[in-house]
């Protein structure tokens, strides 16, 4: 029962850590583009999304719900799988973050403790609904938000046609600060979410797995406050990737990119699905781009991107994998 305790302290810290990386790492997908475009000083909007991804997190639980009983069989999860799984994922997010890529670390997260579990527990451990659920989620969302921010940067430009552009650059400058308000939200909502989902998996196994599986209230102010100062602290490296380089942005691009992206994301926390915001909002500035001509995207910099997200899902399996064999080998586990 003391290796139990001492396992669930240490998930409960690392889950707490990964959460704050989290919102450093994944701070560019709720205000690179408003401050690319000038809306806000970096410092408002590390403050504001700070706030606003602390709100979110404590919005819903669909999507822990999910990462926690819906990946993997939370009947034979045990402490140290869940521990491994949070530090192959932290591993993750500090190499990716060193090196300027706005990675996942929703997919990060999930594909360690996927790795971490099989380690163990073999592929029997895997549920297959949730798997399909969280693999539609990493396919569609960066082309669904693609697509609709697209399509809707198109409809703005053409509602707009013959309206002056500096009126356009005054009305959207405001109208981008409740956009980049809504992305926080939503970005809190889902990214929040998953660390609870695991933290919560871990004190279900402290239980001996058995009763109720939920999502504490202790679970989900602790990990929401950690993603909020984690996002307050910055992420200025892929912030400038996501912001800066990826296409050249106006007020106007910035709503419509924020908004395409936290609506995707807002509508899949709602159902329970575990996806990328990092994909989301990168998606939708492709999108946007595009809208003016492909030449206007550095498509160089956005193959990077997709590189990074491919070499998430091996990356992190093998993190948890070896990380959970690991303290196996070292006597570490209940």
């Amino acid at each position: 029962m003391e290796t139990a305790t001492v396992l669930l302290a240490l998930v409960v810290l690392l889950g707490i850590a990964f959460e704050f990386v989290n919102g450093f790492h994944d701070a560019a997908n709720a205000i690179a583009t408003v401050v690319a475009t000038r809306v806000l000083t970096p410092a408002q909007a590390i403050l504001m999304a700070g706030v606003l991804n602390l709100v979110g997190a404590l919005s819903g639980e669909a999507v822990a719900t999910t990462v926690g009983k819906g990946i993997v069989d939370s009947t034979v999860i045990t402490q140290d799988i869940v521990a491994a799984a949070l530090i192959g994922a932290i591993i993750w997010d500090l190499i990716t973050f060193v090196a300027a890529l706005p990675t996942s670390s929703s997919h990060a997260l999930i594909f360690s403790v996927i790795g971490a579990a099989l380690s163990v527990h073999g592929t029997e451990v895997i549920v297959i609904g949730g798997l399909q659920k969280t693999t539609l989620g990493i396919v569609y969302s960066p082309a669904l938000s693609f697509i609709v921010a697209y399509l809707f940067m198109l409809g703005i430009y053409w509602l707009l046609r013959n309206v002056s552009y500096r009126f356009v650059n005054r009305v959207f400058g405001r109208a981008q600060i409740l956009s980049s308000m809504y992305m926080a939200f939503s970005h809190g909502g889902n990214d929040g979410q998953k660390t609870m989902g695991v933290i919560a998996l871990a004190v279900y196994a402290f239980h001996g797995n058995t009763g109720e599986f939920r999502i504490d209230t202790w679970v989900k102010v602790a990990c929401a406050v950690s993603i909020g100062l984690g996002t307050a602290t910055g992420g200025w490296r892929i912030i400038r990737t996501m912001g800066m380089r990826i296409t050249a942005l106006k007020p106007v691009n910035g709503f419509a990119a924020e908004t395409s992206a936290a609506t995707v994301i807002e509508i899949a926390t709602r159902l329970g699905i575990p996806i990328s915001t990092t994909h989301a909002i990168s998606g939708a500035i492709l999108g946007v781009g595009a809208t003016r001509r492909l030449s206007a995207v550095r498509w160089g910099i956005a193959s990077r991107i997709v590189t990074a997200w491919v070499l998430t899902i091996p990356g992190c399996f093998v993190l948890g994998y070896v990380t959970a064999t690991v303290m196996r080998t070292l006597g570490v586990h209940p």
